[in-house]
């Protein structure tokens, strides 16, 4: 198959693949006569994986060493663990960062509680007031 039908398959940009396969992550497809590159089931299933793992917010150095597991099926799990045990807890520093921010912006929403003119903007005045390098709602110390 040609890659814009792999593309179409996977789901994954034309550029994507082609940076995939710089990485070394997809190895590189035969040419046909005419130049054009031809995919096999096997770069539609490891391009497919790659997404997967992808869309779970793997870095592209842990889906290379997952990649490589795959190479090696008698290799122990323990590093695969570990690897999606520091990923685990990646997730959970990022929902706690978004936990923080969600109140951040909240504090910052109480300002301004119905309808002004912007010059009368609780939100526009914190904002401002932060820029000026003053305390604001959104940062304030919590009791």
């Amino acid at each position: 198959m040609r890659i814009s039908e792999l593309a179409k398959a996977t789901g994954v940009d034309l550029e994507t693949i082609r940076y995939y396969e710089k990485q070394g992550l997809l190895p590189a497809p035969e040419r046909e006569e005419n130049g054009y590159r031809s995919y096999t089931g096997e770069h539609l299933e490891r391009l497919s994986f790659i997404r997967h793992c992808r869309a779970l917010d793997i870095p592209l150095a842990d889906v290379r060493r997952l990649v490589a597991f795959i190479a090696s099926p008698a290799e122990d799990c323990g590093d695969i663990n570990l690897l999606i045990d520091q990923q685990i807890a990646r997730v959970k520093a990022r929902l706690k960062s978004m936990r923080a921010l969600e109140k951040q912006l909240s504090q910052l929403r109480a300002r301004c509680d119905e309808r002004h003119h912007g010059k009368e903007c609780g939100i526009l005045h914190e904002l401002v007031a932060a820029a000026h390098g003053e305390a604001c709602a959104c940062h304030a110390e919590s009791p």
